[in-house]
């Protein structure tokens, strides 16, 4: 029988809450729960996290109750993110507050709802999720009498907007970012040109695993391909097989499972394993060195990242790319794009009080623009879809 697992000791380089860079606004502690405890909480809070159950993953929200939306995403990145964390002496906490909130800037419909705002608001600065996040969280939300946002940790807000790498570089100066980061620099810098801290790292990657493996379990269950077409797809077919061999008559709802999660646990054991050999490569002595190294701590096996390869390009094609899919995300794109030119045409049509912030921009359209965009990003997509039929069907008065 294995052994019952026990945690180890708290890394050096973990990110510690007691020696946080505090917050832009200075607030009290808790005396019930730690600063990076506090920030997983409001995020959990906030109106912005709420929504996310209404927000596509890869299907519109009201395509069916078992599909994953924003929400149930996030849920799962946060315990894929909070077990590798735990094993790797990590802070916990932050993990799973950075799992949490990595997704709370994306507007409706996805990707599809991102790339329409984005050609809406090409004149007027652009949209960028991530960009998104940084103003949900130090601007959109108000909830406190004292400030505007959530007034989070210097490491939670550096991990929302770097968890994927650093947002500067040679080859990318600031000057090229979104306005969001380059306002927020000039109130607190994030050392943009650095990486993020373990725990961000670590919740990026578990983002990856997550969405690889339960989009093949939405993809299986919307019937866009089968069983067998994943048989000749490395990791996948591999894993299905086994399972196959070891329960032969086993059913096919069972069986999706079972290999859903064998995969899930493969590709944490890959990303645990491949982390331990970059810290005993790099060996970091703090957080600080983690942030200035040249690559980051987590990261997935040259043979697995290889071999998921395949995997990613089928989901692509058969997932991403089928017509169903293209199809509503041909709805969303114009839902998107003709709501941002009816109210940016006729403010008056928003609803307070962002009816009241346009009327303030109407001498600047570029800010009237960013109220539009703000309003419009905050939507669920079946609020989205809504107001649309309200404002576009003529045959049904509003």
């Amino acid at each position: 029988m294995a052994k019952a697992f026990v945690p180890p000791p708290r890394a050096v380089f973990a990110s510690d809450p007691a020696r946080s860079r505090g917050r832009l606004n200075l607030e009290s502690p808790s005396a019930t729960r730690t600063e990076f405890q506090r920030d997983k909480d409001r995020i959990v809070h906030s109106d912005a996290f709420r929504r996310l159950k209404q927000k596509t993953q890869v299907f519109v929200a009201h395509e069916g109750d078992h599909y994953r939306t924003r929400l149930t995403h996030s849920l799962e990145v946060s315990q894929i993110a909070r077990t590798v964390a735990r094993v790797l002496g990590l802070d916990e906490d932050l993990a799973e507050t950075l799992s949490l909130a990595h997704d709370i800037g994306h507007p409706p419909f996805g990707h599809a709802g991102e790339t329409a705002l984005n050609a809406a608001m090409e004149q007027y600065g652009g949209f960028d999720h991530n960009a998104q996040a940084l103003r949900v969280l130090t601007k959109l939300e108000h909830r406190y009498p004292e400030f505007d946002g959530l007034n989070l940790t210097w490491e939670t807000l550096e991990g929302v907007i770097k968890h994927n790498g650093p947002l500067v570089s040679a080859g990318r100066p600031m000057e090229a970012l979104p306005t969001a980061f380059r306002e927020y620099d000039a109130l607190q810098s994030l050392e943009l040109d650095t990486f993020a801290g373990p725990e961000a790292q670590v919740a990026a990657l578990a983002d990856d695993i997550a969405y690889n493996n339960h989009d093949i379990q939405d993809g299986l269950r919307a019937g866009l391909f089968s069983i067998d077409d994943l048989m000749d797809v490395p990791l996948a077919g591999d894993v299905f097989r086994e399972v196959m061999a070891q329960y032969p008559a086993i059913e096919r709802d069972r069986l999706i499972s079972e290999a859903v999660r064998r995969l899930i646990g493969l590709w944490v054991q890959d990303l645990i394993a491949e982390f331990g050999r970059r810290a005993a490569k790099a060996r970091p002595k703090s957080v600080e060195d983690v942030r200035g190294l040249d690559a980051p701590l987590a990261a997935f096996s040259e043979d697995i990242a290889e071999r998921q390869k395949p995997l990613r390009a089928f989901l692509f094609e058969r997932m991403y790319r089928h017509h169903k899919v293209n199809r509503m995300m041909s709805q969303a794109r114009r839902i998107v794009g003709e709501l941002f030119g009816l109210f940016l045409a006729e403010p008056d049509t928003l609803p307070p009080p962002w009816r009241d912030l346009a009327k303030y921009a109407r001498t600047d359209t570029t800010l009237r623009a960013r109220v539009v965009c703000d309003y419009i990003a905050g939507m669920t997509d079946t609020y989205a879809i809504e107001v649309h039929r309200r404002l576009f069907n003529l045959e049904r008065w509003v």
